[in-house]
């Protein structure tokens, strides 16, 4: 790959992950830009998450480096990964909540937990901010457990995005939850994106998921998802241009590329994930 540019937020460089004998991530490499979209398919055990833990060097790479906002974090101390971690928003899986705590209390962690500490009157403003941005302020006093799983879902986001970072990780944003929930979950995070100019690392199971990013774009005044090619201001295909696939077999990035070019595919593995309309 070509020499690492300031543009780039999250860059990849012929990353090897092992456990004992087994290759989870096989020579992968791959950089995130501001603003762009990365949807990352794949089979069970395929890499995915092993790939987003990796990210933030909560696993350690045995072969390649991994770089943050330009800095190689490969072998970096747990206090040297703390600023650099601050400025990525992640979504776990199952939106990953302290059911201990309140929605306030697991949305405000992200600003009470980090070096550079604020007035308890912003947090709570931070806070409120990010849960409207979820439409989730009724919220504020409830337990995890007295939410569904969209809602949980939808209060990882705005914990993913209450410090305002340029670039967030999904892990299966959409997993477990009905259509329609599922797609109440991507217009948030077209929303993020096209609001805050955000860029977004996706892993999913759900082909619909890219669709949504790769085609639509969040309309501020409608508060809702229209197709791109309707989108005021900017390039017709924006999204659209800044939304690349990728899909991982047996820890290999064996396909990188746009949606047409996904969907044009011949790889038998590749096709798997298309979902194909007649």
């Amino acid at each position: 790959m070509a020499g690492q540019t300031q543009e780039e937020l999250l860059r990849f460089d012929g990353v090897t992950i092992r456990f004992d004998d087994q290759v989870a991530v096989n020579n992968v490499s791959f950089s995130v830009t501001p603003g762009q979209t990365r949807v990352l398919l794949g089979a069970a055990g395929a890499g995915k998450t092993t790939l987003l833990k990796a990210a933030i060097g909560l696993l350690p790479v045995n072969e390649g480096t991994v770089s943050l906002f330009g800095q190689d974090i490969t072998g970096l101390s747990e206090k040297e990964l703390f600023e650099l971690r601050r400025r990525v928003g992640v979504l776990f899986q199952e939106g990953g909540l302290f059911d201990s705590l309140t929605v306030e209390q697991n949305v405000a962690y992200p600003l009470v937990n980090r070096k550079k500490k604020i007035g308890a009157e912003l947090v709570h403003q931070k806070v409120k901010d990010a849960l409207s941005f979820v439409e989730l302020t009724h919220t504020l006093e409830k337990f995890p457990n007295e939410l569904s799983g969209g809602m949980r879902r939808r209060v990882g986001i705005a914990r993913a995005v209450v410090t305002e970072p340029p670039l967030v990780l999904y892990d299966s944003p959409t997993a477990g939850l009905d259509p329609i929930t599922a797609n109440t979950i991507m217009t948030l995070v077209a929303k993020e994106r096209d609001t805050q100019q955000t860029a977004n690392l996706i892993v999913t199971h759900r082909y619909q998921d890219g669709e949504i990013m790769a085609n639509f774009s969040y309309n501020s005044k409608r508060e809702g998802l229209e197709p791109s090619n309707l989108a005021a201001g900017g390039s017709a295909n924006a999204a659209k241009s800044q939304t690349i696939f990728m899909v991982m077999n047996a820890g290999r990035l064996c396909f990188e590329g746009s949606q047409a070019e996904l969907e044009a595919s011949k790889d038998e593995y590749v096709s798997k994930f298309v979902l194909r309309r007649r």
